[in-house]
């Protein structure tokens, strides 16, 4: 990574974390301490308004932002390279945003940049055979619980459980996961008192309310699945 790229990335990180010690900036990029030092001051000559809190570590003012976003040729072939695994992974909401997303991308980047970002596009796909098509995520509700989330809005759904027995949740979710070709909610459902796993393809309609979460304090999901983790270590499937 050349100079430029490199503080650019600083201030990238820097607006991203908030508070950044040197020490964890050096850790970060995989520079010495003093290299660290000697960008910062380097930022803050090219007019970067850089701070710094004792305690906390450094930070951009506020009110400061980075120009339009520049891409390095590795970058954009990353975008490329994963837009394959957003169409077969993702559920419709997220393909549409990731869609948008990519177009105003190359709205920014200069004419060679743009140029190698299709042309990986073009040589990159995925092979689904058609055993496996009906293993698509199908559903759109991605998008909105993730709104959910960080919103802390309560959700309400319509869920079909394996058992092919429909009811009605109020659950407070505390993240997503994928596994097992599925997209999972986690959260904590209000009907049963606990926190459940939600496959969003067994959910057959969704609504974001206006109502706040009730639990004021919920675990993590890597709490969760670490939790989840160890009960299936203690409780192996059978052969």
């Amino acid at each position: 990574m050349n100079r430029t790229d490199r503080l650019m990335g600083i201030i990238a990180h820097l607006q991203a974390k908030k508070y950044q010690t040197a020490e964890q900036l050096a850790e970060h990029f995989n520079m010495s301490v003093r290299t660290v030092y000697r960008d910062l001051r380097a930022m803050n000559e090219i007019g970067v308004p850089v701070g710094f809190e004792a305690g906390q570590g450094y930070y951009i003012v506020g009110g400061y932002f980075l120009p339009p976003v520049s891409l390095t040729a590795e970058e954009a072939n990353a975008l490329a390279i994963i837009e394959p695994l957003v169409i077969r992974f993702a559920d419709k909401s997220i393909q549409a945003h990731y869609g948008t997303a990519i177009s105003k991308i190359k709205q920014v980047l200069g004419h060679v940049q743009r140029r190698n970002l299709e042309q990986i596009q073009s040589q990159v796909a995925h092979y689904i055979p058609n055993g496996f098509a009906h293993m698509l995520p199908s559903t759109d509700y991605l998008t909105t619980i993730q709104k959910a989330i960080i919103e802390q809005r309560i959700l309400r759904i319509e869920y079909l459980n394996n058992k092919e027995e429909a009811s009605t949740r109020e659950v407070e979710p505390i993240g997503l996961t994928f596994y097992s070709l599925n997209w999972h909610l986690i959260a904590w459902c209000h009907l049963r008192q606990e926190y459940r796993d939600f496959r969003t393809s067994r959910i057959q309609s969704l609504s974001l309310t206006l109502q706040p979460f009730r639990i004021q304090k919920h675990i993590s999901l890597n709490d969760y699945l670490k939790d989840l983790d160890e009960l299936v270590a203690q409780y192996p499937r059978p052969a």
